[in-house]
């Protein structure tokens, strides 16, 4: 067969992502603390775009703004009517480029971000800052010890501490490192053990538990043996062979696993506030009447407009001239961003509202009305595409009468009830922890038990599904939950 070479033309359709619609869609992904350092950077970068202050005059041919007429908050009520159901997929300017290099100085454009008055953050989505265990322990080194070679033992032994407390490092190796000999190491170890949280720098979780019951001046010795000896056989639940084994009762061994369950395996656990995050609401739900209005927190979002100055001199710049490209190129740039965030906080308050609008039984009625929710419901509710969906709901939080969530709680699987409805598999485990924390210690119920139960209540789930979501829930199985400790 003969080949050659031919011409011909065809159309296609094809999304392009320039970096403007780039840029657009990485902004729905932001929480409010990530866009007020995008859109701080942006001011900095950018020299046509400049902050609104509420000192500065804004009056726009529009819309003219008083200091007596303050711009209305962003708020709105939840609605039923039908959203509309395109999209609009393009990244071209949102404005006539020759009326804005054509307006007067005196009428700037108006932002289309806006700010709004409301009370500060609840303490409760505000975590503190914790000392961390590293300056804890260095500080009580400081206070015990002068000599200036226990002081640099000690502060290597802290340094090699996990998270837990634990010493996660050989002391000979600590030893080449501090030019000392082991048993000098071994006597700052014994000083560091000495620390508070009781069981710190232990090297096994058996150390642990022991130097916890020896901070006692008169220690159970019952216990101390328990660990000492029977360790192994403690950890297997194994609670009539040590009773066998030390020739005591049940009743008596069972007294000493109470105290030993007490204790702390993770002395560490307090102290890991080093990753401390403050959650700041995106969006608000009040419930005002029978109606729930959403209000989007902008707070720390600068209100942007187009720098007069500088657009005065693209005016008066010439055709060819250098500078004029490199204004209308930052022209371009800043109204984008002012469009894109525009975008962001409508597109946020929609997806808001549609969630709202199915959760509106949880919102009323708690945890155990949650409905199963999917990207794609929300999606054909409001007429956009489930990646938006999903981009908008990343990382952001909700703030409503039922307390502070994540946007991406909401969505989640469901199982069929008797009657034919969904169920949220949040509210499912809610049910199986409910269940479980009623039962009796002594007999604690199985995943198959628990199964039953769930399925008088209407719901069909099978046993692993059950054992599934219990190991979600960090509850053990049924016979690791069998105890049943007894006073003398």
């Amino acid at each position: 067969m003969a080949m050659e070479a031919r011409l011909s033309l065809r159309q296609s359709q094809r999304v392009v992502m320039t970096p403007l619609l780039q840029q657009a869609i990485q902004l729905l992904q932001l929480s409010t603390l990530e866009l007020q350092e995008v859109v701080a950077k942006e001011l900095l970068e950018n020299p046509m775009l400049e902050e609104v202050t509420p000192d500065t005059p804004e009056t726009p041919a529009d819309a003219p703004v008083t200091p007596d007429s303050p711009p209305a908050p962003t708020v709105e009520q939840v609605s039923t009517d039908a959203p509309p159901t395109t999209e609009r997929q393009t990244d071209e300017l949102p404005f006539d480029f020759n009326a804005v290099m054509s307006a007067d100085d005196d009428h700037e454009e108006r932002s289309l971000v806006s700010q709004e008055d409301r009370e500060d953050l609840p303490f409760e989505n505000v975590v503190r800052t914790q000392v961390s265990l590293a300056d804890h322990l260095e500080e009580q080194l400081r206070f015990v010890a002068e000599d200036a070679a226990v002081r640099r033992i000690g502060a290597e032994i802290i340094g090699n501490l996990d998270e837990d407390g634990y010493l996660r490092a050989e002391l000979e190796e600590i030893a080449q490192r501090c030019n000392a000999t082991a048993e000098e190491v071994t006597r700052v170890l014994e000083l560091v053990q000495g620390f508070d949280p009781p069981g710190v720098a232990a090297r096994s979780i058996q150390e642990c538990l022991l130097l916890q019951l020896k901070r006692d001046p008169l220690p159970d010795p019952v216990s101390v043996e328990i660990i000492e000896t029977y360790f192994d056989d403690l950890s297997r639940r194994r609670y009539q062979d040590i009773a066998r084994a030390m020739k005591l009762a049940v009743d008596r061994i069972m007294e000493s696993v109470e105290e030993i369950m007490g204790l702390e395996p993770k002395p560490g656990r307090r102290f890991g506030g080093n990753d401390s995050r403050y959650i700041v609401p995106d969006v608000f739900v009040y419930k005002l009447g029978n109606d729930y209005t959403i209000v989007l927190n902008e707070d720390g979002i600068p209100r942007l407009r187009v720098n007069a100055l500088y657009r005065s001199l693209l005016r008066g710049a010439g055709s060819g001239d250098e500078a004029k490209q490199y204004v209308e190129q930052k022209l371009r740039s800043a109204l984008w961003l002012i469009k894109s965030v525009d975008q962001r906080q409508r597109t946020l308050r929609k997806v808001t509202q549609s969630i709202v609008k199915f959760q509106r039984e949880f919102l009323d009625r708690g945890l155990p009305h949650l409905r199963p929710l999917s990207l794609r419901d929300v999606g054909e509710d409001i007429g956009m595409h489930e990646s938006t969906i999903s981009r908008v709901t990343t990382n952001k939080y909700v703030e409503t009468p039922q307390g502070l969530f994540e946007l991406k709680f909401f969505f989640h699987s469901g199982i069929a009830s008797g009657d034919g409805e969904m169920v949220s598999s949040v509210s499912v485990k809610k049910m199986i922890q409910d269940i479980l924390a009623a039962e009796d210690p002594a007999k604690p119920q199985s995943d198959q038990e628990v199964a039953q139960a769930l399925q008088k209540r209407g719901l069909t789930i099978a046993r692993r599904t059950v054992a599934k979501y219990r190991e979600e829930l960090g509850i053990l199985p049924s016979h690791q939950r069998r105890l049943t400790p007894r006073k003398r």
